[in-house]
């Protein structure tokens, strides 16, 4: 039996098959080149701790609408005004999302952006830039070693940064062999959809490198950024707890502050 990632995977072929029709690579290139210039995502998640990626997302394959009517670049501002270290966009249509929504949050804030999509192809890379992606989403549990180091060349090429996105032992280490810089811990499995944040502890669990490590998913509230914290992680990509009940930057000043407390401080 297929995996949710098989039939995503599976329709996302098809979507790029009818996107390189209407837009040939050449124009797509052609209109990456003449791009603003991208901002610095990875420096922009040094700066602050805790480092809160904000998504924008309108709805999930797994649990269906979150935030159907959302405005991306109102939401965006209210992220920007909350102390989002930066802004994730869900360009994919699964998520009720597309690239407009990454072109009209550009337009809207000055924070570097991640295009959050199940990127596999070059085409994708350029569409980002062109876009105003400053990061793009590269996920390990869909592509082949070379596919992951090839993507990740060509994002540093077009000057974005690349989030390589990891959920087991082995894609882990796969990510520290290519000396990512820049590695997300999913606490999805996109297999099964069930989500432990104790994948980001066992991972980290005596991991010495430099790359500056991002929990993703399941994040709900300022304990679970501690927790996080605690275990190694410097970046954490929230969403659906953000916009469940409609109050994004609210819900983003509280995880802003999760790691004010005494007790905190002292035990770092």
């Amino acid at each position: 039996m297929s995996s949710i990632l098989d039939r995503i995977f599976a329709a996302k072929r098809d979507e790029l098959r009818a996107e390189k029709l209407a837009a040939p690579i050449g124009k797509v290139i052609a209109a990456a080149s003449n791009a603003p210039a991208a901002r610095d995502f990875t420096a922009a998640l040094r700066a602050r701790r805790p480092a809160i990626i904000a998504e924008i997302k309108r709805a999930s394959p797994s649990k269906g609408d979150v935030f159907a009517n959302l405005d991306s670049a109102t939401v965006a501002r209210e992220y920007a005004a909350n102390g989002a270290a930066a802004i994730s966009v869900l360009t994919d249509r699964h998520f009720k999302g597309s690239l407009d929504d990454l072109r009209a949050v550009r337009a809207a804030v000055e924070l570097p952006l991640l295009r959050k999509d199940f990127i596999f192809d070059p085409y994708q890379l350029y569409q980002a830039r062109e876009a105003g992606a400053d990061c793009v989403l590269l996920i390990a549990a869909m592509l082949q070693e070379k596919e992951l180091r090839d993507l990740a060349a060509l994002s540093g090429e077009l000057k974005m940064a690349a989030l390589v996105e990891v959920h087991d032992a082995n894609e882990f280490a796969l990510a520290r062999r290519l000396n990512c810089g820049l590695i997300g811990i999913n606490h999805r499995d996109l297999r099964s959809f069930v989500t432990d944040l104790a994948v980001t502890e066992r991972l980290l669990a005596g991991y010495q490198g430099g790359a500056l490590i991002v929990a993703e998913s399941g994040i709900e509230a300022a304990d679970d950024i501690r927790r996080l914290d605690r275990a190694g992680a410097r970046g954490f990509l929230v969403g659906e707890s953000l916009l469940k009940d409609r109050r994004p930057g609210a819900r983003l000043l509280e995880m802003t502050g999760a790691l004010d407390t005494p007790g905190h401080r002292a035990a770092r």
